[in-house]
């Protein structure tokens, strides 16, 4: 593990630049479609198309997610990953001077296109993996993302006090950073003899999933992640509308909330789940993970106080076991020539629940918050969020006692 920690660490920089950039957009985003759509428009709309915008992302994203993947195991993994962060940036750059609501649609389909850094980035870490530390190294990700999420919003908070442009200024900068980083550090991670040809079969969403469905845990198992891919989107698309609604919360107070989550997510991803996962095994990690996120979910809908949101975090963020554990199992049982086929199918899955479940749950808050609604109740995302985790424990736990997992998954 020894010598392959400096390219752990390497990515693990490239990620946070990333995310951070990306999180520094999200506490200020509300305010940004609210003044876009005119004088009259209420919270309840605004979250309406801001669900809309992240479904347009995720419909693009679906069908480029394969292709990077794709490329990635033909070309390596370096000149992608660079490639995606180039164009982020000029797409970041392209926001800050959108005068309408529509050019806000086009900065997220063109964004979506480019969208393949976590796709490559979890090739990578795939490729430097051995088995028994491949989940430990997926947290890696998932500690990027935590570590991203708490200087993010944080500054995307304070930003926002200066105008709404400001912060897809400061993003679109730090991207451009993260670009020139990689070029002169990040080094590839592919193997020459681990490359394959590229085939449009296999480079497209439906082929890279029906590709992945002849390994029979991976097939299985990403019917089970569909559902926690919706049900997140509960936090991730519905957070700042819920917040703004429920508490009266400002930009500044979402970008603290969320630097929360994601000193919590870092802590659990970069620190406990080193712990926690040799101790349980990778089958009882995605219990404890899943059943730690449906229980955050109920408490963050039928919270009362906005004080309690920062504590109920502890609860949902110990759900970031879920996802590593579950993406040791299935990367175990694919050989290396297919880990970055794998990523991009993660990514797809990813892509397609995000163009059903943001319109999903902001149009469910939109539907219990507007005046002329039959009932309100702004948590009425977060309660979806937790029935759909539920269905998931169910359907993992029926395909782990099904399938004997490849030795070294940590299955106990």
């Amino acid at each position: 593990m020894s010598r392959r920690s400096p390219a752990v660490f390497f990515i693990f920089i490239t990620l946070l630049i990333d995310v951070t950039g990306f999180g520094i957009i999200i506490p200020v985003m509300p305010k940004l479609v609210l003044s876009l759509l005119g004088e009259g428009a209420t919270l309840s709309l605004a979250a309406t198309y801001g669900g809309w915008l992240i479904s347009s992302y995720a419909i693009t994203q679906f069908f480029c997610a394969p292709i990077v993947g794709g490329l990635s195991d033909r070309f390596g993994r370096r000149p992608v990953l660079l490639g995606s962060l180039f164009g982020f940036g000029v797409d970041y750059l392209f926001l800050v001077f959108a005068p309408t609501i529509g050019w806000l649609f086009v900065g997220r389909i063109v964004a979506g296109a480019m969208g393949a850094s976590f796709t490559t980035a979890g090739a990578y870490i795939a490729d430097i993996s051995t088995p028994e530390n491949r989940a430990q190294n997926f947290g890696v990700v998932g500690a990027a993302f935590g570590l991203g999420f708490i200087i993010g919003p944080s500054i995307g908070g304070l930003l926002g006090d200066y105008g709404d442009r400001v912060p897809f200024m400061v993003a679109g900068g730090l991207t451009m950073l993260n670009w020139l980083y990689g070029f002169f550090i990040l080094p590839e991670s592919l193997k020459p003899e681990n490359r394959r040809n590229f085939e449009w079969k296999r480079a497209n969403p439906v082929g890279t999933l029906v590709s992945l469905w002849k390994y029979p845990v991976i097939a299985n198992m990403l019917i089970a992640l569909t559902f926690v891919y919706i049900a997140v989107h509960a936090v991730q698309s519905n957070w700042s509308y819920y917040t703004m609604e429920k508490f009266g919360w400002t930009a500044r107070n979402i970008g603290i909330s969320l630097a929360v989550i994601g000193f919590a997510f870092a802590l659990v991803q970069g620190v406990l789940i080193r712990r926690i996962i040799p101790a349980l095994g990778q089958t009882r990690s995605v219990y404890f993970g899943l059943g730690f996120y449906a229980l955050g979910f109920l408490l963050y809908a039928f919270s009362t106080e906005g004080w309690m949101m920062y504590v109920f975090t502890l609860v949902y963020c110990m759900g970031g076991i879920a996802g590593p554990a579950m993406q040791g199992v299935m990367s175990g049982t694919v050989p290396p020539n297919a880990q970055g086929e794998l990523q991009g199918g993660f990514t797809s899955l990813m892509s397609l629940t995000s163009i059903f479940g943001p319109p999903l749950m902001n149009n469910l808050f939109s539907f219990f918050t507007r005046p002329d609604g039959p009932y309100y109740f702004p948590g009425a995302a977060m309660l979806l969020g937790a029935v759909l985790t539920l269905i998931s424990v169910a359907l993992a736990r029926r395909t782990l006692k099904k399938h004997v997992i490849a030795p070294g998954t940590g299955n106990q």
